[in-house]
């Protein structure tokens, strides 16, 4: 069993940066894929970055170059780098683990065995 749990959310103006962090505890996450979501109010979950064993990493297309995702495997830690954030970046934001050493090329959309509770970003002026 996993436990995720994300921290680093606040409020942020428009072309500020934050960084987020999804603690595991548990079983060991070092050699599991780990992905980012995102919610906003009324708006479906959308995928944000996501990154494999062996650290691979892939990204949805509208955080490449701004958002950045890496892991800290000896700490259990994963984080999310975000840059010149925008007021369409304001969501909920979810961290996810998964199983699988190598990231599946529609890690997107695969059912994530674990989830954490999420952590608040709003981007405001």
């Amino acid at each position: 069993q996993v436990r995720l749990a994300e921290s680093g959310g606040g409020s942020v103006q428009p072309g500020g940066s934050l960084r987020l962090s999804c603690a595991a505890s548990g079983d060991s996450t070092s050699t599991y894929s780990m992905a980012w979501f995102r919610q906003a109010p009324g708006k479906e979950r959308e995928a944000v970055a996501a990154i494999g064993g062996d650290k691979t990493t892939a990204y949805a297309d509208s955080m490449k170059g701004r958002f950045f995702i890496s892991k800290d495997n000896p700490k259990g830690i994963l984080y999310l780098q975000m840059n010149s954030l925008e007021p369409a970046d304001t969501a909920r934001y979810y961290c996810a683990a998964d199983q699988r050493f190598w990231l599946p090329r529609t890690w997107y959309s695969i059912n994530y065995n674990y989830w954490g509770q999420g952590t608040q970003v709003t981007v405001s002026s």
